[in-house]
């Protein structure tokens, strides 16, 4: 397939899959549950962290921890006081744990109290086309007060050769406007032409099959082909060729 064929193909994969009906099925639902712009990007970040394994169990899990959190986030992070974190100690989403999810309360809160929240550290590091070198900062960031070690393994960095999916499936979240109601565009600092796509079995796998993507491991340096691929199609907003790819793996089989 030339690429012309190809871009053509896949914009219209992009049209069937990034429209409303899309959220029924997918994590991003949970942000959707709320308006205030704190709200919308903290449960993403939680919903994203935990978005791995079966769908329906991520949904589940999240919808569970926002309860958890009172159904609002925002507030819950600003201004517990330490007692109410002990319930959500039985937490557990996979190898993420209650201790895990204390310590992620903990470190949210230093950002929004000392760095201006989460979007602040992702613009302070962001480069003209990509955002891998913020998320490694902003790793660096999350766990600079007092850590548990084993809660690190749950934030990705791109510079220890992570393809990050879950972070880079979040930032699409955050700042690309798609004017269809899936992606929020909250983050009006950064620009949908920085964003990797996130790259899992199903969007590498697609990837390989239409020639976009010839490196076998999904890790950075996969991606960062996948991205130079994707970029050739639309510069302006590479990512949302997610759609497309994980439509394709996801409902199609392809």
């Amino acid at each position: 397939m030339h690429q012309q064929e190809l871009k053509e193909f896949l914009d219209l994969k992009v049209i069937q899959y990034n429209n409303p009906k899309f959220i029924e099925s997918d994590p991003i639902q949970i942000p959707h549950g709320f308006n205030k712009k704190e709200d919308i990007e903290i449960s993403g970040f939680l919903t994203a962290t935990i978005a791995w394994g079966n769908r329906k169990s991520i949904i589940n899990n999240a919808k569970r921890l926002m309860l958890l959190l009172d159904n609002s986030p925002y507030d819950f992070i600003t201004n517990h006081e330490k007692t109410d974190l002990e319930k959500l100690r039985p937490f557990v989403h996979r190898t993420f744990n209650g201790d895990d999810c204390i310590q992620f309360i903990k470190c949210l809160r230093n950002i929004y109290q000392n760095h201006n929240g989460l979007e602040s550290i992702f613009i302070n590091h962001s480069e003209k086309n990509s955002l891998q070198k913020a998320i490694s900062a902003f790793k660096h960031v999350f766990f600079e007060i007092e850590h548990l070690p084993r809660t690190q393994k749950h934030v990705s960095d791109p510079l220890k050769n992570s393809a990050a999916k879950r972070l880079n499936m979040y930032l699409r979240w955050m700042i690309r406007n798609d004017s269809a109601g899936v992606d929020f565009g909250v983050w009006k600092n950064l620009s949908s032409s920085q964003l990797s796509c996130p790259l899992d079995v199903h969007s590498g796998n697609v990837a390989r099959k239409l020639g976009l993507l010839k490196r076998k491991q999904n890790d950075a340096k996969a991606l960062f082909e996948l991205d130079t691929s994707l970029r050739k199609l639309d510069s302006e907003d590479p990512v949302k060729y997610d759609f497309a790819l994980f439509g394709l793996g996801v409902f199609e089989g392809f």
